[in-house]
Order: structure tokens, then sequence, then C-alpha cells
């Protein structure tokens, strides 16, 4: 993507001999250009003339930056892949690979994707969260900024459908927009991947299971049992068989518990796909 483009400067406002508006709604936008076509080749010229001339002299440059973003893309920013914050050189299973891949690459399409998009469609926000000079030197103008990419997502969070979009008699009106909806959800399992989940207890350590196997250890130490060899079931008491069964049996449920709610989560962001894109 171009950093500016010929057919959108006063220049080309000059050679169209009609304005270009800057924003504005799709009505507004097609009767802009109900207006300018009426000047056939003038607008040819501002339009399609102005960025062939762009790509001729900006060829070199272009071919530089080509190979800059195929860089950054194929060994900086991985974009082909899912990547995760899983240990290095260490085994997991593919049902977690794929729950810490998703997870993680979402922390970074909000902390990264979303963070740039906000800084490039916002002067007050590249002032604010601008990229530090050495990325800049670097030519590496994308960086985490998790408070930009929040930013954004909690302007998109209050969009609402209102006189630009639907009429005031729509039932529609004055409700969140799918651009709303999406980005709330996205909000909402961020936080849980970033704040909720780490928070959560350790089955083995809040069910006691833990601690009661570190009390069987020092009880068998003290008897003299090997503490290499397993503690049979038939070496327990009754008393101690049913206190394994009571604290595993409330291991066992917390385990089931954060299991839906990880699968829970997943469904949720695989059902918000197609809203993330920048």
């Amino acid at each position: 993507m171009g950093s500016n483009y010929w057919s959108c400067t006063k220049f080309a406002d000059w050679v169209r001999g009609t304005p270009k508006i800057h924003a504005g709604t799709e009505k507004e936008w097609r009767a802009w250009e109900n207006v300018a076509k009426k000047k056939k080749m003038r607008f040819w010229l501002a339009e399609e003339g102005l960025d062939h001339l762009q790509n001729i002299v900006n060829w070199p440059r272009n071919r530089l930056q080509d190979a800059r973003h195929y860089i950054d893309n194929r060994w900086i920013s991985k974009t082909h892949a899912l990547t995760s914050t899983l240990k290095k050189g260490q085994w997991h299973e593919f049902e977690t690979r794929l729950l810490y891949s998703t997870f993680d690459s979402l922390v970074d399409f909000v902390e990264i994707e979303l963070a740039w998009f906000h800084m490039a469609c916002s002067d007050e926000a590249y002032k604010k969260y601008k990229a530090p000079w050495y990325r800049s030197i670097l030519c590496l103008s994308t960086h985490r900024n998790p408070e930009s990419g929040i930013e954004y997502l909690n302007w998109a969070a209050s969009l609402r459908h209102d006189e630009d979009w639907v009429d005031k008699k729509d039932p529609d009106f004055g409700k969140p927009t799918n651009q709303a909806l999406a980005a709330q959800e996205t909000i909402i399992l961020y936080r849980w991947w970033k704040e909720v989940r780490p928070a959560r207890q350790d089955p083995m350590e809040a069910s006691g299971w833990s601690a009661y196997c570190d009390e069987r250890r020092k009880k068998a130490e003290v008897q003299g049992f090997d503490l290499t060899l397993p503690v049979l079931e038939e070496d327990e008491t009754e008393e101690e068989k049913a206190r394994t069964r009571k604290i595993l049996e409330v291991c066992h449920k917390m385990e089931l518990e954060q299991e839906n709610e990880d699968t829970e989560m997943l469904i949720r962001l695989i059902k918000i796909r197609e809203h993330l894109w920048t």
C-alpha cells in the first residue's frame, strides 16, 4: 500500500477540475463521481493517468519496497503462519498448539496490526503512538502497542447505525453496527486470554491434590518406603482412598470446566474470523 497517491493531490484536483472529497458516505462519493466524470478526459488523466505515471517513476523504489515487505512477511511478521508463545524445544500436543497459536495470534493482531492501522488512520494516534525513531530508520514502521490497538477497538465498538447508514425509521437505527459487535467481542476475547485465563486457579493446587501428594510423600519417607516407586492403591487405607477420590473428583471437575471454557472461547473467536482484518 502506497503512503500517498498522486491522484489524491491538489495537482490532481487541478487536472480533474473537480476537488476530490476526503471522506463521505457512499451516496456522497457517488454524487462526487457523477459530477467529476462529466469531464471525461480530465477525470481519466487525474484518476488513472497519474497512477500510471506514478508507477513508472516509482518503479525502482516499489521493487525495493516489495523486497522489504517480503523479508518482513517471511521472517519477521511471519504472516503466512500462526505463531505462539509456547516454550520452544518442548513437546506440545496439537490441542495445545491449536489453542495457543490462535489466541496468541489474536493478541498480535490487536497489539500490532490494529495498532498500526489506528496510527495510519489517525494523525492524532500517530503522534501519540508513533514507532520509536530507530524502527523508522530500519523501515520497521509496525511495532507492538497494546494501547493503540485497544483504543481503536473501543472506537469501533461504539459505532452505531445513524443517519449516514440507515433511515431513522429503520429498526436498526441507533443499534451497534456489525463492526461494533465484532469489536466488542474481540475486546472480550483479547482480555480473556491476556488477563482472565492466566488468573485461573490451577486445578491441582486449588483442589488440594498437590498438597495431598506432598503429604503422602512425606509420610512414605517417614515410614521408609522407596519414593522412586509409585504409591499403589492397595497401600492406602480406606480413609485415604475416600480422601483421594474426593480430591480427584474436585480436580477433574475444575479441569473439565476450564477445558470447556477454552473450547467455548475458541469457537467464539472462529465466529468473528471474517472481521479480523485491516
